[in-house]
């Protein structure tokens, strides 16, 4: 059986589908739940882990 996890496709902002272990840039600023860290726009992370 097919479960709604298996149809869940994250994608960035110009489309591309992003896998674990991706890296991207912010494009805009984005704020940590449980912290006062904000991540400001135009920093890369690392070794993405989407949340499905």
């Amino acid at each position: 059986m097919d479960t709604e996890e298996d149809d869940i496709i994250i994608k960035d902002a110009y489309g591309n589908v992003l896998a674990n272990g991706d890296a991207v840039i912010l494009v805009k600023d984005l704020k940590v739940k449980g912290s006062t860290v904000t991540l400001k726009k135009g920093t890369k992370i690392k070794n993405i882990r989407p949340a499905y």
